[in-house]
């Protein structure tokens, strides 16, 4: 059974999308896409079934990084499937928590930038929706850094599960 990833954010067309693109390839190049699965989703339903902002898109593109995605509101229901459920601020965080069905459910849910030893206290991945290109590029940044690390959790994780 496959490792299951699943990146949040409020509506799923900035932030939570770049995360699953980028860490998709970070999959990928770790020779673990057969085993790991990724998906994103957002604590709202706003969006749902829109693409990317252009905006997400276009800086995902300019990186290297696949740009299409279909926007989706989480569900209660899918912590049952989910391995790991990676918030991308403590907004998301609580309202994750408390929508989990079970304390084992809730537990699987951590901050993205908790992955990033270098982010300190500042865990959250700051909204680029309301801002210019530049907080999106921001968020890239802050995306790549944490994938790195999220990466050698979950590649500990699958090594650990029987095959």
């Amino acid at each position: 059974m496959p490792y299951r990833v699943c990146f949040v954010c409020t509506g799923n067309i900035c932030r939570s999308p770049m995360a699953e693109s980028v860490f998709r390839a970070r999959v990928e190049t770790a020779g673990l896409g057969g085993r790991v699965e990724v998906d994103s989703a957002g604590t709202d339903g706003w969006h749902e079934g829109d693409g990317a902002d252009p905006r997400t898109v276009s800086v995902l593109v300019a990186a290297g990084y696949r740009g299409d995605h279909e926007a989706q509101r989480f569900r209660a229901s899918w912590f049952h499937r989910l391995d790991l459920v990676i918030a991308l601020d403590t907004g998301h965080l609580r309202a994750l928590r408390r929508l989990a069905p079970t304390p084992a459910a809730a537990a699987k849910v951590r901050l993205l930038r908790s992955y990033d030893p270098a982010a300190g206290s500042d865990l959250d991945v700051p909204d680029p929706y309301y801002g210019g290109l530049d907080g999106f590029e921001e968020c890239l940044e802050m995306v790549e850094a944490a994938s790195e690390g999220l990466l050698d959790a979950v590649r500990e994780a699958v090594e650990g599960q029987a095959v």
